[in-house]
């Protein structure tokens, strides 16, 4: 089926990402810049190429972990559009926008224009919300684009489950990814939410909390680390899927609770620790653009013994 004015349906991208979601993890790859914070096309390049080699479910270039927030319109044409070439229809590209909706529509053009597959709202700027100020954000956003959207719930925005049926009802909007980590909440939710609509667990380092967003209906989840050790990411989903308790506890005990650990130590280093560990795989990412720093000496040496105990875990090398 496909939607008047061009471009699958959503329920058509929906099941694609539903197909990918059960074989793969959802992969969020870096922005690459160079050392004067200009970007870095080729390096981008490269980079996705590599995490789509490590077999992914779907690949959301441009959101929070490919530092969305620092890139001007033309940077985001640049990134949609190699993600777009590179996945060559393998898997599903699901490009991140965001701001105010007015703002977020221009994304959505330029997004579409570049053929991404779907989009990945992530939260307004700044200001607290009504629930009905954030159902009606999404609203206008759908009715200016034909690509289907996933709403993303952290920070500020946090839908209830009547802003949840309203938004669902909406013929574009395929899903939610969720950031807060409140199961009680994302419970009511999907139960709220109707039969085929998508849910993701967008939490932090999302395989610390796998198994409880699991437990109430939410398998699916993005990871950070097949940014930076696909290796690692792909054992930890393996074990996961296989219920290999042992395997995956093992990971968790071993590197994943201890990346928190490190990643807690300072504002940003959700994004800058997975953009170093990258670069000390040899990967051209380059620097993180300001308002973020990357690691310090100190935290760099204890990422890159870290990484090397993850990768040993997997048989796998620096």
């Amino acid at each position: 089926m496909v939607r008047v004015g061009g471009g699958p349906a959503p329920q058509d991208v929906a099941r694609r990402l539903a197909e990918g979601m059960a074989h793969g993890v959802l992969s969020f790859p870096l922005t690459a810049f160079h050392d004067d914070g200009t970007l870095d096309p080729d390096g981008c390049r490269a980079h996705i190429a590599g995490r789509l080699a490590a077999g992914p479910g779907a690949l959301f270039p441009a959101c929070g972990t490919g530092e969305f927030f620092s890139l001007d319109e033309d940077e985001y044409r640049t990134v949609v559009t190699l993600a777009v070439e590179e996945a060559a229809g393998r898997v599903p590209v699901v490009a991140g926008t965001g701001y105010g909706w007015a703002q977020a529509a221009r994304f959505a053009r330029i997004a579409e224009e570049a053929g991404a597959d779907a989009l990945l709202v992530l939260p307004h700027y700044l200001t607290e919300a009504p629930q009905d100020g954030l159902a009606a954000h999404l609203e206008r956003l759908a009715a200016r684009t034909r690509l289907p959207l996933i709403a993303y719930q952290r920070g500020q925005t946090a839908y209830g489950t009547e802003a949840l049926r309203r938004i669902a009802r909406v013929p574009n909007v395929i899903g939610l990814k969720d950031g807060h980590s409140d199961l009680d909440r994302l419970q009511r939710l999907t139960l709220a939410a109707p039969d085929g609509f998508l849910f993701f667990n967008g939490a932090a380092t999302a395989e610390i909390q796998a198994r409880a967003y699991a437990a109430v209906g939410v398998p699916a989840y993005s990871s950070a680390v097949h940014a930076f050790a696909p290796e690692i990411a792909g054992a930890f989903f393996t074990a996961l899927r296989a219920a290999d308790h042992a395997t995956v506890d093992r990971l968790l005990r071993a590197f994943y609770v201890p990346f928190v650990e490190l990643r807690d130590r300072a504002p940003g280093y959700a994004v800058s620790l997975v953009k170093a560990a990258a670069r000390l795989r040899g990967q051209p990412v380059g620097p993180v653009r300001a308002p973020l720093a990357d690691p310090s000496p100190a935290d760099l040496a204890g990422l890159k013994a870290l990484l090397g105990t993850g990768l040993d875990l997997v048989g796998a090398s620096l």
